[in-house]
């Protein structure tokens, strides 16, 4: 059993610290390359905590915490930090996720009922323009409302309107990995049976990651967290202890 235990165990690779500083679909890259396997694990631990499907919310909340970690280049211990952060934000996440996925089941009706009227009636070309504009604004907030909220602990109302300053100022890299995301299961779609490994391995971890990504700049900014923007290069190991 000891290759089961070195497989969680076992130090990183680090970061040189004379590396030079990389931004961008670069910086994603660098770090999707250097965790591609924590990301791995990482998939396992949200598939399993997200079986009862009511605890999905909290398996998304433990991927964020632990993608944010990844983004900022923090210390990070997969299994413990995982199981910590699923239950310290169980019940705000699963409140959360409710309220989200009712707001966006009331934007794709509305999208549904207007898209089939419009066809008739040009009128409610406008309505339905509204409510495809509400949907996107509500997945934004939702991904800024996710990461915000595993990045500090705040009062609903406050932790609300950060996150829709967030997606006001900074929508475009949401949208951007929310798009990568999508991609990401098109691509499991169109390969299949070919990509049929692709959910099971890195779909979900590799989605939220790119939303963490995505996203923390905005995140960082209403925080007022101006030393938060540039991870601290350090060598770090990774544990599930």
């Amino acid at each position: 059993m000891q290759w089961l235990r070195d497989m969680w165990t076992r130090e990183g690779p680090g970061i040189s610290k004379d590396a030079p500083k990389r931004t961008g679909l670069a910086l994603f890259t660098e770090i999707f390359v250097r965790e591609w396997w924590e990301m791995v694990k990482l998939n396992i631990l949200f598939i399993l905590a997200g079986l009862f499907v009511v605890t999905l919310p909290a398996a998304l909340a433990a991927t964020a915490r632990v993608s944010v970690a990844l983004v900022e280049d923090r210390n990070t211990y997969l299994l413990r930090d995982f199981t910590e952060a699923f239950l310290r934000y169980f019940w705000r996440a699963t409140a959360w996720g409710l309220a989200l996925a009712g707001a966006l089941a009331v934007c794709l009706y509305a999208i549904a009922t207007y898209g089939a009227g419009a066809r008739d009636n040009l009128l409610l070309s406008a309505p339905l323009t509204i409510a495809l504009v509400a949907t996107a604004f509500v997945a934004v907030l939702a991904c800024h409302l996710f990461v915000l909220m595993v990045m500090r602990d705040l009062p609903a109302l406050r932790l609300l309107r950060l996150a829709a300053l967030a997606s006001v100022i900074r929508p475009l890299p949401a949208l951007a990995a929310l798009a990568f995301t999508a991609s990401l299961w098109l691509a499991h779609v169109l390969f299949y049976p070919v990509s049929v490994f692709m959910p099971a391995t890195f779909n979900f971890s590799l989605g939220m990651f790119a939303v963490a990504f995505g996203v923390h700049r905005a995140a960082v900014t209403v925080l007022d967290l101006p030393n938060a923007t540039q991870p601290h290069r350090e060598p770090h190991r990774r544990d599930a202890s």
